[in-house]
């Protein structure tokens, strides 16, 4: 129940920042109320998982209100926020206005596709559960086809599938889909040819994972190629239809399917506080999180724009927004009580990126692991950081049962019956 006596701190988004905002705050004498458009914490990195059929959805999301059932000062609020009047300390929603004395901004990042409109209208992108699902779905609408498909010319576009962006995402999407398309599902389809499946990472740099020391990120495009992974290097992707890749080189790849992995912004709702932004439409906050001129909201996680002691942007990642969460909050505090506040620290706990089984990298502690025991400790920090002993234990055997027997755990398409027609695709001449 709100209790307009207390100071109003309002959070928008329940991602890794504004939740762990909202849990540091849960002893204060405030009222918080948490606004977002899904009534779930979702566990972004292992969203590719659900894209390639490793777990289902449910067992990365958990909802919010069961996060929250015993913090007595929070209230959840499901809409979209329309607006920001930053002037009059005052949030526009689907649900009616919000009055604030306190806002902590965390709404996270969306698909950056660089103005290319074609692309963002026939591309998958992989930011939500909607997002992931419907590349499940047509990853495995594509092979159903396939495997019936009497033109050799057709049957090859549709096993082709192309990944744009060498970042984490891209990486891990592509040896997980690999070991799917390879692994698994030759096991379940007789008449599917592991030869006329391709898999093809494209980057637009010389190297992947550029967070990642050269050597690690020359181990996992190797990584990659053993798992029967294309990776190009300078291959620009200017243009999709749904039924061929356009390169910049001019070449054409034949595909229906492209996974955009290129590049994310931060949310637009952050354009309407009128801050200075900075590279990714991010806003640049001060070193105590706050947004210049309006000292009482703060920009956290992927739409903040901060610098390490080595002037490079801290990267858009979990870690990052965790502890600017609990920053955040405990500077809205200090604000609230006219107490100095204290500048964000970000302690890097190091990096990892998994390209399927058995194989990882890491920058971690100091040290630069790859192989098996890269990979483990990626697992075993991956069930950690799940919220919910279900989430952490049902993941946790959906990964020991592929290990074991190569079997996907979800292998079902679930978007409707309508079934694309064959037509015949155009292959530029040479």
């Amino acid at each position: 129940m709100k209790n307009d006596s207390l100071p109003q701190i309002v959070i928008i988004g329940s991602g890794f920042g504004g939740m762990t905002a909202a849990q540091t705050l849960a002893n204060a004498q405030v009222h918080i109320t948490l606004v977002d458009r899904n009534n779930y914490h979702l566990f972004t990195p292992l969203l590719y998982q659900v894209a390639t059929a490793g777990v289902s959805s449910d067992e990365i999301a958990y909802p919010v209100h069961t996060v929250f059932r015993r913090q007595k000062n929070l209230d959840f609020r499901l809409a979209d926020v329309s607006e920001i009047d930053a002037a009059n300390r005052r949030l526009v929603t689907s649900m009616g206005e919000l009055r604030y004395d306190v806002l902590i901004l965390a709404p996270g990042g969306v698909t950056n596709f660089f103005g290319e409109d074609a692309i963002e209208q026939s591309a998958f992108k992989l930011k939500n559960l909607d997002d992931a699902e419907a590349i499940r779905n047509h990853i495995l609408k594509q092979v159903e086809l396939a495997v019936q498909e009497p033109d050799p010319e057709i049957r090859r576009a549709r096993l082709t599938f192309v990944i744009t962006g060498g970042g984490p995402t891209g990486v891990e999407t592509a040896g997980a889909l690999s070991e799917l398309v390879r692994m698994v599902l030759h096991k379940d389809y007789n008449r599917l040819d592991p030869s006329e499946i391709k898999i093809l990472l494209l980057e637009a740099s010389d190297r992947l994972i550029p967070a990642f020391s050269d050597r690690l990120s020359a181990q996992a495009a190797a990584a990659l190629a053993k798992k029967g992974v294309e990776v190009r290097f300078h291959c620009p992707v200017t243009g999709f239809d749904g039924n061929q890749v356009l390169l910049k080189s001019g070449e054409t790849i034949p595909s229906r399917t492209l996974i955009w992995a290129a590049g994310v912004m931060a949310n637009l709702l952050v354009q309407q506080i009128g801050a200075p932004l900075g590279p990714q439409g991010k806003i640049k906050v001060l070193p105590t999180l706050q947004v210049p001129d309006h000292p009482e909201i703060f920009a956290i996680g992927d739409i903040a724009y901060l610098q390490d002691k080595h002037g490079q942007a801290l990267p858009m990642l979990a870690p990052v927004a965790i502890q600017q969460g609990r920053a955040a909050g405990q500077n809205a505090l200090r604000f609230l009580e006219n107490a100095p506040l204290e500048p964000f620290v970000y302690k890097d706990p190091g990096t990892l990126a998994t390209i399927g089984r058995n194989q990882a990298v890491a920058h971690i502690w100091g040290l630069q692991l790859s192989g098996f025991v890269a990979w483990l400790l990626w697992v075993v920090v991956h069930i950690f950081r799940l919220i919910g002993f279900r989430n952490r234990i049902l993941v946790m055997i959906e990964w020991i049962w592929d290990y074991l027997f190569y079997s996907g755990a979800v292998l079902i398409i679930t978007n409707g019956t309508e079934i694309e027609k064959a037509e015949p695709i155009k292959v530029a001449s040479e």
